[in-house]
C-alpha cells in the first residue's frame, strides 16, 4: 500500500517524508452553495422555488476553467483547499435520487486540483438548513419532509429570504444568521437532532424525521465517498478527509424559557421574536416583537414592530399531497397546524404558552440542555454515525469534528471517541467588522471571553488600540485551541472560517482603489491565526463570480479575496534569473516550461513595476495619477495581506512563525531534526511580491538554503529551502518594506473612552468601576 499524504502524529500534521506539514488554505468555491442551473443568486426570485429542478453541474466551477482557479490559488500560497458542497447539490431533485451528473463533475474538478499538488478535505456546507430558509445547504424537499411551506415564510418571517425580501437592494446586512432563531431553523434543527425526543408524533416512511433527515443527509455524502473511492486516483492522493455538518444549530433544544430571548442569544438584529413569537407568527397570528440592530458597542434595542401574516401560516396546508415525493406521513402527524401544539406545547384554541420549558431538558433523564449538554449528547450521536458511515468507504479518512460554532467542544478526551485521526474545526469571525462592515482600529470586544464568563463585566471585555486589538484575536484563537486539547485531546486544531468583509465603509474601496482598512483587517486576522500556532487554517473564501455590486452573489455577503471587478496580484510567468544552486534538472524543467503556454490571467511584476506599484501604503491601493492608463485602475483587494510567507514542510515541529507585514519580515522557529533525505529540506512559501529575489535579505541559525521558483506542482511558486541541523533553528527573511497607514489617533481613542464611561459606568483608565 502507498504511504499517505497526509498523516497525524502526536497532535501534528506530518507528510510521508515525517515533515511537520502547515495546512494552509482556502474555502473553494462560495459558488457551491448556490445552483448553476438555472442560475439563481440569493438576489433573484425567478424559479427561486422551483428546488426540484436546481442543478449545481458547474459548482464550484467550470472543469475547463479550474486550472485558473487552482493555479491563482496556488500562487498566493494555498496548500489546502476546504471544498464545499451542499446536500442540495447531491439530492435536489427528492429523496434517494442522486444527481451522478454534479458528482463526476466534483471527481473531474478533484483531478485537477491533484495535477497541482493541493490537500483537500470536504465540506458538506449549510446555512440555516437551506436556502429556502434564507441560507444554503440542505434540499427543498426537506422543508416539506419537516410539513413546513417555504412560500409562507416570507409573511409569517419564519425566515428572513434575501430572494422573497420586498426589496433585495436594501436587504439588512447580515440579517440572513438570525434565522437561527426564528421558526423555520429552529424547528428543523430540532427535528434533525432530537426528533424523536421531542417529536415523537413526526413519524414518515415508518421512521422519525430525526431518522429521516440524517439517514438521508449521511447516505447522499456517503454516496459522494463512495464515488470518489472508486474513481481510484482521489481519495487519499488529495481529499485526505472529510468535515462534519458546517456550523451546525441547536433549534430550540436546551432553550428554557420560550417566551423570553436567553441570555446567550447574543445575536439581535431586525425583527426580533420569541421562539414563543416565532411559533405565533408561524401560525398566522399578529405579534408585536421587538426590533434591533447592531452597533460598535454591540446589539441594541430600537423599538417594537407588527408581524402580520393575516393568517398565513408557515405550516403545509391539510390538503397538500405527500406523493409528490413518495413518501408516506403518519396519520398522527396532522397537516395544517402547528407540530409543536401536536406536541401540547401550546394551545392553539386559546393562544396559551402551556410548556414553556418543553425543550429545556432531556425527556428522558431530566438532564438540563445547556450548549455543551447539546454538543455531547444530540451533536455527538450525529456525528459518530457520520463518521462511521464515511470511515465504512474511505478507511484512512481524517474526520474535522465542528461543533456548535464558538461554543465548548465536545468532552470526548480518553474516550473511545478520542480518535487518533480527528481534526477539531472550528470557526471564529471578528463579529464587529463583520456585522459593521467597517475596521474599527480603536477598539474590539474579546468574545470568546465574555461568552466564557472571564470577565466580571463586559467594558473590561473591550481592547483600546491596534495592538492589543491583534493580540486580542490571537488569545481568542490560542483559548479556542486550547479547549480543543483540553476537552476533546491530543488532536490537529484547523480553522476551518476566519475572514473579513470586503465592501467595508459602504464600498468606498470600489470607489478609489484603496484597501488599506482591508489590508489591515486581514493582517489582523493572519497575526492571530499564525500566533495561535494552529495546525492549520482555511480563509472564508474565494467566489469566482464575486463582483462589486453583489459580492459572492449570496446574502450581501462580500469576503472573497477574489473580484471579477478587481486586478489579482501580479505574478512573474518564470523566474526572472536561473538559479545558479539549482540541478540540471531543475534547470531542464524550467527551460521546457519556457516552451509551453501558461494557462492563467496573470501579469508579470519585475523589480521596476512592483516599485511602482508600492508607491502607495497598500499593494491593494489604487495606482498613482502620474500614470494614466492606471488612473482609477481596479485595486488588488488587500492581496498583500492575505498572500503571504508560510512554513509549507519542515524538519521539526514548529515552535513559532510569524510574518510581520509592516516591516516586510518574516520569522520561523523550528525544533530541528534530522532530515530523511538531502531532497527534503524545509521548505517555506516565500512570496515575491514580499520577497522579491534580489532584494532581500536571509539568515539562518545553520546549514544552507536557496531561493528558487519551480512549477513542480504545475504553477510558479517561489520558495525557500532550508538544510539545517537539530535543536533549536531559526529562520529570518527580510523583503520590501514600504510605508504603511499609521493606527488611529489618540484624540479618536480618547473620545471611544468617554463613551464607554458613560455607557457602563466604567473607568476604563483605572479599571475600575465608576
Amino acid at each position: 500500500m502507498a504511504s499517505l499524504r497526509l498523516i497525524i502524529e502526536d497532535g501534528h500534521f506530518q507528510d510521508a517524508h515525517g515533515r511537520h506539514v502547515l495546512l494552509r488554505g482556502i474555502n473553494v468555491a462560495g459558488d457551491a452553495k448556490l445552483p448553476s442551473e438555472p442560475d439563481v443568486p440569493s438576489h433573484v426570485v425567478q424559479d427561486f422555488f422551483d428546488g426540484d429542478n436546481v442543478k449545481f453541474h458547474n459548482r464550484p466551477f467550470r472543469k475547463e476553467d479550474a486550472h485558473i482557479h487552482f493555479s491563482r490559488l496556488k500562487r498566493f500560497g494555498y496548500n489546502t483547499i476546504r471544498y464545499v458542497f451542499t446536500w442540495e447539490a447531491i439530492e435536489a431533485a427528492g429523496p434517494g435520487r442522486y444527481d451522478e451528473v454534479w458528482i463526476q463533475h466534483t471527481i473531474d474538478v478533484l483531478r485537477t486540483a491533484r495535477d497541482y499538488g493541493f490537500y483537500i478535505f470536504m465540506d458538506p456546507h449549510q446555512d440555516v438548513w437551506s436556502r429556502y430558509c434564507g441560507g444554503s445547504g440542505a434540499p427543498m424537499w426537506t422543508i416539506y419532509a419537516c410539513g413546513l411551506n417555504p412560500q409562507s415564510f416570507a409573511a409569517t418571517e419564519a425566515a428572513i429570504v434575501h430572494n422573497t425580501y420586498p426589496e433585495p437592494e436594501n436587504f439588512p446586512k447580515m440579517i440572513w444568521s438570525t434565522n437561527y432563531y426564528r421558526l423555520a431553523a429552529a424547528t428543523i434543527f430540532t427535528l434533525f437532532f432530537a426528533g424523536r425526543d421531542f417529536a415523537p408524533k413526526c413519524i414518515i416512511d415508518g421512521v422519525n424525521i430525526q431518522d429521516y433527515l440524517q439517514g438521508h443527509f449521511i447516505r447522499a455524502c456517503e454516496h459522494l465517498a463512495k464515488r470518489i473511492h472508486e474513481a481510484g486516483d482521489i481519495e487519499n492522493d488529495v481529499v485526505f478527509g472529510w468535515e462534519s455538518l458546517n456550523e451546525p444549530g441547536r433549534g430550540m433544544i436546551g432553550h428554557a424559557d420560550l417566551s423570553i430571548i436567553p441570555d446567550e442569544q447574543k445575536l439581535k438584529k431586525g425583527s426580533c421574536p420569541t421562539l414563543w413569537q416565532a411559533i405565533l407568527t408561524g401560525s398566522g397570528r399578529a405579534c408585536e416583537v421587538d426590533s434591533w440592530d447592531m452597533g460598535g458597542l454591540g446589539p441594541y434595542k430600537v423599538g417594537r414592530i407588527l408581524i402580520d401574516p393575516h393568517g398565513e401560516t408557515a405550516w403545509l396546508p391539510e390538503s397538500y399531497d405527500d406523493s409528490r415525493y413518495g413518501w408516506k406521513r403518519d396519520p398522527g402527524w396532522r397537516l395544517g397546524e402547528c407540530i409543536w401544539a401536536q406536541h401540547g406545547v401550546w394551545d392553539q384554541a386559546t393562544d396559551i404558552l402551556t410548556q414553556k420549558s418543553y425543550f429545556e431538558k432531556h425527556p428522558t433523564n431530566g438532564n438540563k440542555l445547556d450548549y455543551h449538554a447539546f454538543t455531547n449528547t444530540y451533536f455527538m450521536a450525529f456525528y459518530r454515525k457520520y463518521r462511521d458511515a464515511i470511515r465504512a468507504i474511505h478507511k484512512d479518512a481524517i474526520m474535522l469534528c465542528q461543533p456548535p460554532t464558538l461554543e465548548l467542544p465536545p468532552s470526548i478526551k480518553g474516550t473511545e471517541d478520542d480518535d487518533p485521526r480527528m481534526v477539531y474545526a472550528p470557526h471564529y469571525y471578528d463579529g464587529i467588522t463583520l456585522m459593521t462592515k467597517k475596521w474599527n482600529r480603536t477598539w474590539n470586544v474579546d468574545v470568546v471571553g465574555v461568552l466564557r464568563g472571564r470577565y466580571w463585566h463586559p467594558a473590561f471585555a473591550i481592547k483600546i488600540g491596534e495592538t492589543a486589538i491583534r493580540n486580542s484575536f490571537k488569545e481568542q484563537l490560542a483559548a479556542i485551541k486550547k479547549e480543543g486539547q483540553d476537552y476533546m485531546g491530543n488532536h490537529p486544531c484547523i480553522l476551518t472560517e476566519f475572514g473579513i468583509p470586503y465592501d467595508m465603509d459602504d464600498k468606498q474601496a470600489y470607489k478609489t482603489g484603496d484597501y488599506s482598512s482591508q489590508s489591515a483587517a486581514m493582517d489582523a486576522n493572519h497575526f492571530a491565526v499564525e500566533g495561535a500556532m494552529m495546525e492549520g487554517y482555511t480563509l472564508w473564501l474565494y467566489s469566482a463570480t464575486n463582483d462589486h455590486q453583489r459580492g459572492d452573489q449570496w446574502n450581501g455577503e462580500d469576503l472573497s479575496i477574489f473580484s471579477v471587478d478587481d486586478q489579482t496580484l501580479p505574478v512573474s510567468a518564470i523566474p526572472r534569473t536561473p538559479d545558479l544552486n539549482q540541478s540540471t534538472s531543475s534547470l531542464l524543467k524550467l527551460a521546457t516550461a519556457n516552451t509551453r503556454q501558461e494557462v492563467d490571467d496573470e501579469t508579470s511584476v519585475t523589480p521596476s513595476n512592483l516599485k511602482r506599484t508600492l508607491t502607495n501604503p497598500s499593494i491593494s491601493s489604487k495606482r498613482p495619477s502620474s500614470d494614466p492608463e492606471l488612473t482609477n485602475a481596479p485595486g488588488y483587494r488587500a492581496a498583500e495581506a492575505y498572500v503571504r510567507p508560510a512554513p509549507i514542510a519542515t524538519n521539526g515541529a514548529i515552535i513559532d512563525y510569524v510574518f510581520d507585514l509592516k516591516n516586510c519580515e518574516f520569522t520561523l522557529n523550528i525544533e530541528g531534526t534530522k532530515a530523511t533525505a538531502d531532497d527534503f529540506p524545509t521548505t517555506v512559501f516565500l512570496p515575491e511580491y514580499h520577497f522579491p529575489k534580489e532584494q532581500c535579505t536571509v539568515a539562518v541559525s545553520s546549514g544552507k538554503w536557496e531561493i528558487s521558483t519551480d512549477d513542480e506542482e504545475r504553477t510558479w511558486v517561489q520558495k525557500l529551502r532550508w538544510w539545517h541541523g537539530d535543536g533549536k533553528q531559526s529562520l529570518k527573511v527580510t523583503g520590501l518594506i514600504r510605508p504603511h497607514n499609521s493606527l488611529a489617533g489618540t484624540a479618536e481613542e480618547a473620545g471611544y473612552l468617554e463613551q464607554c464611561q458613560q455607557s457602563y459606568g466604567v473607568d476604563l483608565k483605572s479599571c475600575s468601576v465608576m
